[in-house]
């Protein structure tokens, strides 16, 4: 092990994946795996008190998502940067991801070997994009929704009732229709759940 080994934080709620992924990154001479995670308010735990050089996430996680906790460990452990891994490779979660300062955004399907590289990379304070991922998010475009159009149209798509994404929006349930009714109308979609539907496959919520 080297002196000055790049300390490593792996969070996913799988794990026969985190497992393997360790036991694998622990064969580089320059890297140590000092604390595992599988859901979002461990991994912020575990940063904290571990203080990785560079945080591995998983997009989804209970309790937070990968993005969630990224954005998190901006103020919390500000050495520490973050890289989302995953196997929803959306354009709308690349940009979030973006947004939240993420340094590596990489598919599950990316080799040990691979990995243990763009971790290095984005401990020496570069990026790294996954090139399809990056298409992806170009190709899709921006998204035509406001925050709060995304916002509720999000609840929609769980199944909520308007009188539930009011209150849970802290709006009046007629300005919730008013949002689901432009959203839709934007999209061109028949009904709010279609809406919903058509966002997400375009990486828009």
């Amino acid at each position: 092990m080297s002196e000055r080994a790049i300390r490593v934080l792996l969070a996913d709620d799988e794990h026969l994946i985190r497992g393997a992924l360790a036991a694998l990154l622990s064969l580089e001479d320059d890297l140590l795996v000092v604390a595992e995670a599988a859901t979002g308010p461990e991994a912020r735990a575990m940063a904290r008190a571990h203080e990785p050089d560079v945080a591995v996430l998983d997009l989804q996680m209970p309790g937070a998502d990968g993005v969630a906790v990224a954005t998190s460990l901006r103020g919390e452990v500000p050495g520490c940067r973050s890289m989302i891994v995953t196997s929803h490779g959306r354009p709308g979660h690349l940009k979030r991801a973006l947004a939240a300062g993420v340094r590596g955004f990489v598919p599950k399907t990316v080799s040990a070997q691979r990995l243990a590289e763009i971790i290095r990379t984005v401990h020496a304070g570069n990026r790294y994009v996954d090139p399809e991922l990056a298409a992806d998010a170009i190709s899709a475009g921006e998204s035509p929704l406001t925050v709060r159009e995304a916002e509720v149209l999000e609840c929609a798509e769980a199944g909520a009732p308007v009188m539930e994404i009011a209150a849970r929006a802290s709006l009046s349930p007629g300005t919730v229709r008013n949002y689901l009714s432009s959203a839709t109308a934007k999209l061109g979609a028949e009904n709010r759940h279609a809406a919903a539907r058509l966002a997400r496959e375009r990486g828009w919520l």
